[in-house]
């Protein structure tokens, strides 16, 4: 059986476990393991190798995971404090009077914009509350405010020089940052566009016979409220640079976490200590919720699958036999991110996969593929991909702090993927007439 059906399958019988009541972190898992043993790979291994079970075992000693997982832990404090009570009704409020007549939309598109600028694991969640504030007069439906978080969420990734993935699309195309940033950037207002028309526009409009809403608190304190993001955007480059100096051999995801890490402690900083002065100092109040935990346990879930995904190698040879079918190579280009962001639910993990073979494809003779207009439709068709992926950390968190329903949410942003995808290949075939 092709590898890219026995994938397919493995996904299928994940979602199967969580429509029938099974935790998500666990199905990920049993995932996992499923698609190691569909491999060939041995439960037990001889004298040398790990096995399915030794793979499982060094999923958890991963770094990463445990990085992730205190990451994760720290934005949900983060987010706690920025979105309780008084503090949610003063950045609401300054979206509003900042936005002007369209201060709705913005009140709602804004937070989880403004937090995308940040790369940082299950960002959706931090976002989350401000949505549900905002949207709560328009009384929409768990699936339409998890669409809303989930996809402002994501405006800047195809370009955003912060992002792992972009920088590896850079790095595979050999493109000066310049020419990928010019190349890339429209799909963000594109993106920005389509969501508004889509998921924004109809609920503003309904909301507007109702009374307007109160704009409380000041200016003042609404930046205040907001520099705990911007102290977190100024120490990841600085900060990066400096564990690099320090811990060459650690993995340059580690040393990006471990920046992560460090913003995110700074910035907590700011709120303990404001908290302090108004003796309402509440540390870790949220990360022990019920709704915390279980966050929690699917990340970890995500990141076992993906560390098993890897050990089965089963991702690489889809990818190679996707390449040697015979199909047109703009399908290939197209259909290989698409697989890879679908299987790996990041874009550093269909950029990483799938762009080598990408770039291979476009050198070989006779091709006519240009770089710039392989890139876009490389990417755009990656994208929505890794946006559709059942195992996207942001899309199971938002769906899980909302209680929306997977099936919901992907159904809303049908006409929004449409768009996206249709733009890339528009922007393919304009740049390859002008021979970018």
């Amino acid at each position: 059986m092709p590898a890219v059906f026995k994938i397919l399958i493995v996904f299928a019988g994940m979602l199967f476990l969580a429509r029938v009541r099974v935790p998500l972190g666990a199905a990920l898992a049993a995932g996992g393991i499923g698609l190691e043993l569909w491999a060939g790979i041995p439960l037990c291994g001889a004298e040398g190798e790990r096995g399915v079970a030794g793979n499982l075992g060094a999923a958890f000693l991963q770094a990463e995971l445990w990085l992730f997982l205190v990451i994760t832990a720290l934005i949900i404090e983060l987010g706690r404090f920025m979105s309780e009570g008084d503090n949610a009704e003063t950045i609401i409020g300054a979206a509003r009077r900042w936005g002007g007549r369209h201060g709705e939309a913005t009140a709602l598109i804004a937070p989880p914009a403004v937090i995308g600028l940040i790369p940082m694991p299950a960002g959706a969640v931090f976002s989350a509350p401000f949505v549900e504030q905002a949207g709560a007069r328009f009384g929409g439906s768990p699936d339409w405010k998890a669409s809303v978080n989930y996809w402002f969420r994501h405006l800047w990734e195809y370009w955003w020089p912060l992002y792992p993935g972009v920088i590896i699309g850079m790095s595979v195309f050999r493109m000066e940052a310049w020419r990928y940033i010019a190349a890339q950037i429209f799909f963000t207002p594109v993106a920005l566009g389509i969501g508004y028309l889509v998921l924004v526009r109809p609920h503003v409009r309904r909301g507007a016979a109702h009374a307007p809403p109160e704009n409380r608190g000041t200016n003042r304190r609404a930046f205040f409220l907001l520099s705990p993001i911007l102290v977190l955007i100024a120490a990841l480059f600085p900060c990066q640079y400096v564990l690099e100096a320090l811990f060459p051999a650690a993995a340059s995801e580690v040393h990006r976490l471990g920046a992560l890490l460090i913003g995110l402690g700074a910035a907590l900083a700011i709120i303990y200590g404001d908290e302090l002065r108004r003796g309402k100092l509440r540390p870790l109040k949220a990360v022990l919720t019920r709704k915390a935990l279980a966050i929690q346990l699917t990340l970890a879930g995500v990141l076992i699958f993906k560390f098993m995904l890897d050990c089965s190698g089963l991702l690489p040879l889809a990818s190679e036999e996707f390449k040697a079918s015979g199909v047109p190579v703009q399908i290939a280009v197209a259909g290989l991110p698409c697989l890879a962001g679908l299987v790996t639910g990041v874009a550093f993990g269909f950029t990483g996969t799938s762009f080598p073979l990408v770039v291979g494809i476009m050198h070989a003779a006779g091709s006519g593929l240009t770089p710039l207009a392989t890139l876009v439709l490389a990417y755009g068709f990656g994208y929505i991909g890794m946006m559709y992926s059942p195992v996207h950390l942001c899309l199971l968190v938002t769906n899980q702090y909302f209680g929306a329903s997977l099936r919901g949410v992907l159904r809303m942003l049908l006409p929004c993927g449409a768009v996206i995808l249709a733009y890339a290949a528009a922007a393919h075939v304009l740049l390859s007439m002008l021979g970018w």
